[in-house]
């Protein structure tokens, strides 16, 4: 966290934590010795907020901090920018780690909301402040989200054409079921959703309707598709039923897919906007999707003591394994967030086009690792750059060739 992010010298005489919820959040405001001035449920209303937000303005300058600073604590955050309130917002990791220094097992939203109240008031280098990049952030997060749902509707929609193509015609299925990510296949399904549909196209037919899309498969596939469909004279029972299923399913992965290229561009646009950007995509394997990712789920890093806490929460750090003195070794770790993890996964399989993440592997592979484990490796080695790089803000510099072996760089 930089400098100016931090909430130290403040002169705040009320700290008013907010645990928020859908329907109700649950305010605690307290004065800087501890004393309860406010703690009782808040509607989440703009008219609600704005009353208690004003009287508790009377006792002097507030500070608001939340425990979620888009979605559900999009509102409260607005509402207090509104009347010129400081606001400040409390990573999830802090606040469990606080949490556990407070007496009493049990999990309210009072004693959420107590908890980060008191966090502000005695740690308040805990806490970040909520700017323009974290309305960034916030866009970025919700779009994102949406982004993934289009891929796993994506995923979904294509495993049920190809069920169904698979059903009516296997040789069918094997020739296009593999590129219905070219936009003239899918095209050419929608328009001919049966065999008896496409032999009644032709070559030239079917070359008409996937040439706009896909003009060098349309050059080759058409002639394909007619032998695949001689190789098969009989016809499969509920054909006609399943062409009007095929013909639907893939008219809605077209306009998914379509959907999802559109949003792309506009994430990759807003993305842009955050100082942060430009740091994560200077590392050779990130691209926007992956810089998208580490920012949605890690922010700039902050909550994160090192660079092991920052693996261990992406479930790239090993696991020990010890019984008595006879059994030792490490396996892989099945916990942390597993949305991370995959995208530093991916990452690092796209940078062994780079010198210096190649050697890297290599030399992992060389040490009898199988391809997974020594990616995995990689991954792991590359968490310590990406967080140095949060950390200073700096974008990723190549390593002289002097340090590769012996630089935290290296990967």
């Amino acid at each position: 966290m930089s400098e100016p992010d931090k909430i130290s010298d403040h002169g705040y005489v009320v700290f008013c934590g907010l645990d928020v919820g859908k329907a109700v959040h649950h305010a605690c405001a307290l004065d800087p010795s501890g004393k309860r001035l406010h703690d009782k449920a808040l509607p989440n209303d703009e008219a609600a907020l704005v009353e208690v937000f004003e009287k508790l303005t009377v006792h002097g300058r507030v500070l608001v901090i939340v425990d979620q600073p888009a979605s559900i604590g999009a509102l409260p955050i607005a509402v207090a920018r509104s009347l010129g309130i400081d606001l400040a917002y409390l990573p999830g990791l802090a606040m469990r780690r606080i949490a556990d220094l407070h007496p009493g097992e049990g999990k309210t939203d009072a004693r959420d909301a107590y908890v980060i109240a008191d966090a502000a008031r005695t740690m308040p280098h805990t806490l970040r402040r909520v700017g323009t990049d974290d309305d960034t952030l916030a866009e970025l997060t919700v779009l994102a989200g949406y982004d993934d749902d289009l891929a796993a509707q994506s995923t979904r929609l294509t495993n049920r054409l190809r069920d169904a193509l698979l059903h009516i015609h296997p040789a069918l299925e094997r020739l296009v079921g593999p590129r219905l990510e070219r936009g003239g296949v899918l095209d050419l399904i929608v328009a001919a959703p049966t065999p008896q549909a496409l032999r009644d196209l032709g070559v030239d037919g079917i070359t008409a309707i996937m040439r706009p899309r896909s003009p060098r498969l349309a050059k080759t596939i058409p002639v394909k598709i007619l032998a695949a469909l001689d190789a098969q004279t009989v016809v499969v029972a509920g054909t006609p039923a399943f062409g009007r299923v095929i013909g639907g399913v893939a008219a809605q992965l077209r306009d998914v897919r379509a959907e999802r290229d559109t949003l792309a561009a506009e994430l990759e646009a807003r993305l842009e906007a955050h100082p942060l950007a430009e740091v994560l995509t200077s590392m050779p394997g990130n691209g926007f999707r992956t810089a998208l990712k580490i920012l949605t789920i890690v922010g700039d890093g902050a909550a994160f003591p090192t660079a092991g806490h920052l693996a261990a929460y992406a479930g790239l750090a090993p696991v020990t394994r010890r019984s008595g003195s006879s059994i030792k070794g490490e396996t892989r770790s099945q916990r942390g967030n597993h949305a991370l993890k995959s995208a530093l996964f991916l990452s690092a399989f796209a940078s062994l086009a780079d010198p210096t993440s190649r050697a890297y592997y290599d030399r992992k592979r060389a040490q009898g690792k199988r391809h997974n484990a020594a990616l995995i490796c990689l991954a792991r080695r590359r968490v310590d750059v990406i967080y140095a790089m949060l950390r200073d803000r700096k974008p990723y510099q190549q390593p002289m060739p002097t340090e590769r072996d012996t630089s935290p760089a290296a990967a």
